[in-house]
């Protein structure tokens, strides 16, 4: 299809217009929207591709449409609109709405998504490698992807969006994008060119470039047949009253292959006193701005500066620390464990909130460590009654695990992984009370002990709610 033929409607005048009052009420509605709690004020088209013409029975289109939320600056997303006369009712669920202006007028449009027809047109679109208007469908030179296979698409909570296709592959696409090199999928092919096999290797992939910036839209990668995820898993270990050490010890040592084979592949980086000095301040920053937003913090607040005030002593006492890449947003639910238990990781586009270039900034690997000794210590707080000692065992186990592959074990830096955990344990007090305030109890309960010497205070009562944490 020619890049003219692409923008015959989409640039016709009134069309993003047409379809601004749907998106303004479907779009805070989704899971993966990140501007919950302000309005939307407009819309404006960053690029629109027209995959099939309206004026067939099923119409398509890829838009990066920026959201515009005073007074922030507006997100970019995604968009696979779906046209139809009506929907079926198998397409129910996916309804954004009826267009009663402009050159959609009298049509229906959907999140095409959940159709058959469009989930099996961006797969031939990898397959083939086309070029689309804008749109960039690539793959690995030497991976094959078998056409005509079934697609589903994935309707458990998450912050992007997914399809299967057979049993064979995943295309996760993502929704909010911005410009640049975006780690989901720079790290995984790093890892596979590197022979890690604790990450699904990407088959293929789907970008766009906008004003001269590369975004990367999607990545496809093996469906591995049959896994559990980690967060899942653990809950009903927990709901049985059954110990969880041996998968997360299992677990530390997949951390540990992933982290060595990323020193491997990627530059590694020396952090002396100034680096270190710009990390401490950015913890207590972080912590300044969330005692102001979460007053149930402040009375912690000098127990947990402690925390990054010993780091800041050490660095000025001449220790370093070596950063490197890391997964960035490591927890039970990134992480997928197969049949024959195998543990992989997965979603390396670490903290969506953060800038792409913070994301992609060479980190101290105990910023992984600390997310997943937070993650045990969530899933310990969903059991009900909640089983003494479960998170601490999990905790010293998946360390010993980490230690058996990488030589080192994260307990002996016991100062930067204070650090690091209360770091995290603030982050995650903020998006509890703003968001779920039932599950607040969980960090502060962390925050309690990470604030005082000992760590003795007894964990606050337990939310009743079990989704995983962000």
């Amino acid at each position: 299809m020619s890049e003219a033929v692409t923008r015959t409607l989409t640039s016709t005048p009134g069309f993003l217009a047409s379809l601004d009052p749907l998106l303004r009420e479907w779009l805070p509605r989704q899971r993966w929207f990140a501007g919950k709690g302000r309005p939307v004020t407009g819309f404006s088209l960053v690029a629109a591709t027209e995959l099939l013409p309206a004026d067939g029975k099923l119409g398509l289109y890829h838009l990066l449409v920026r959201a515009h939320q005073s007074p922030l600056p507006g997100d970019c997303y995604q968009f696979l609109i779906g046209v139809r006369e009506a929907l079926p009712p198998r397409l129910a669920p996916a309804l954004i709405g009826h267009v009663d202006e402009g050159p959609l007028t009298g049509r229906t449009v959907y999140e095409a998504l959940y159709d058959p027809r469009p989930a099996e047109l961006l797969l031939e679109a990898l397959r083939t490698q086309a070029r689309i208007g804008g749109l960039r469908f690539e793959r690995e030179p030497d991976q094959e992807i078998r056409p005509g296979l079934v697609p589903r698409v994935v309707t458990s909570e998450q912050s992007n969006s997914s399809i299967v296709y057979g049993d064979t592959f995943i295309l996760k696409l993502l929704r909010r994008v911005v410009p640049g090199v975006n780690p989901d999928l720079e790290l995984p092919l790093a890892l596979a060119h590197e022979g890690c096999p604790r990450v699904p290797a990407p088959t293929a992939w789907i970008r766009a470039e906008q004003a001269g910036e590369p975004y990367v839209l999607g990545v496809l990668q093996p469906f591995v047949q049959g896994a559990s995820d980690g967060w899942e898993l653990a809950l009903r270990e927990l709901s049985k009253g059954e110990d969880f050490a041996v998968e997360a010890r299992a677990l530390g040592r997949a951390t540990a292959e992933v982290h060595t084979a990323l020193a491997r592949a990627l530059p590694t980086v020396t952090l002396g006193d100034a680096q270190l000095e710009l990390m401490v301040d950015g913890m207590l920053e972080r912590l300044d701005a969330a005692a102001e937003a979460v007053p149930a913090l402040r009375p912690y607040a000098p127990g947990l500066r402690s925390a990054f005030e010993a780091l800041g002593t050490l660095a000025a006492e001449g220790r370093t620390w070596t950063a490197q890449r890391v997964h960035g947003d490591l927890h039970l639910g990134q992480c997928l464990r197969s049949p024959a238990g195998q543990w992989w990781l997965i979603d390396f586009e670490g903290e969506p909130a953060k800038p792409l270039a913070e994301r992609r900034m060479p980190q101290p690997p105990l910023r992984d460590i600390a997310g997943m000794l937070r993650s045990f210590d969530y899933a310990a707080h969903s059991a009900d009654p909640p089983i003494p000692g479960w998170a601490e065992t999990c905790r010293a186990a998946y360390c010993a695990g980490y230690a058996e592959v990488s030589g080192v074990d994260p307990r002996t830096d016991p100062v930067l992984l204070r650090a690091c955990e209360t770091d995290k344990a603030i982050y995650e007090v903020v998006y509890e009370a703003r968001h779920r305030p039932d599950w607040l109890p969980v960090p502060l309960s962390a925050v309690r002990r990470l604030a005082t010497d000992d760590g003795t205070a007894p964990p606050l009562t337990s939310p009743s709610s079990r989704r995983p944490h962000s």
